[in-house]
């Protein structure tokens, strides 16, 4: 079978203002006050929890690893609370994957993302059942750039990987892509979009609309 494979954050669903929530409440539990702005840290915020605190820590001078290992947990338990209050899937995507889906792709999320809490967001913003296979950070040993949650989420759905590609928006997925030696195609529509075009990937979409047409082209 022929797959299409999605990152989650910054790629199907726009999670930063959650995410930045989320890493405000440890902050400000912490007498800190909010450290991270919801528009102008979204890119770092779609880079993960980590990212998020070790930015916020850097802007009072308190960061070190052991500051951001106390407070992950936390953010994770306050990313749960709210996980679905500001999120919203890009437009256009959920048509993509149902158009891929009737042209015969299997399509499935591989994602940096707790496992049990993609599966929450993915399941309250009602399109859990539209992707075969979900694979997140934890599922596995190792995480994105690796390539074994990739493979993992190809196996899955049944599918080929020499019929596979993966659709991100980060260096992450970049490098996950090639390290897998499947093409990518990098979406220009979140934070970090100018930057897309850097890294080289097989494709650029600036909206989802494009994507069957795209993945179409890569001849999988």
């Amino acid at each position: 079978m022929r797959t299409v494979i999605f990152d989650l954050d910054g790629t199907l669903a726009d999670t930063s203002r959650d995410l930045v929530a989320a890493a405000n409440v440890c902050f400000r539990e912490l007498g800190l006050g909010d450290l991270l702005d919801p528009v102008g840290d979204a890119g770092t915020a779609l880079r993960g929890g980590r990212a998020m605190l070790k930015l916020g820590f850097s802007r009072v001078k308190v960061f070190g690893e052991g500051d951001i290992s106390r407070a992950y947990p936390r953010l994770l338990s306050a990313y749960a609370e709210g996980i679905d209050r500001h999120t919203v899937i890009y437009p256009g995507a959920m048509a993509a994957v149902e158009r891929l889906k009737s042209d015969g792709y299997g399509v499935g999320i591989c994602t940096n993302k707790p496992e049990g809490l993609a599966e929450t967001l993915m399941t309250r913003l009602g399109v859990r059942s539209a992707f075969g296979a979900l694979v997140g950070a934890d599922t596995l040993t190792v995480r994105k750039p690796d390539p074994a949650p990739l493979f993992e989420t190809v196996r899955r759905l049944g599918g080929d990987l020499a019929r596979t590609c993966l659709v991100g928006d980060s260096d992450t997925d970049r490098k996950t892509a090639a390290a897998a030696g499947v093409p990518s195609i990098l979406v220009t529509f979140g934070p970090s979009g100018a930057d897309m075009a850097a890294l080289e990937p097989e494709a650029l979409i600036d909206h989802f609309h494009a994507l069957p047409e795209v993945v179409a082209r890569l001849n999988l």
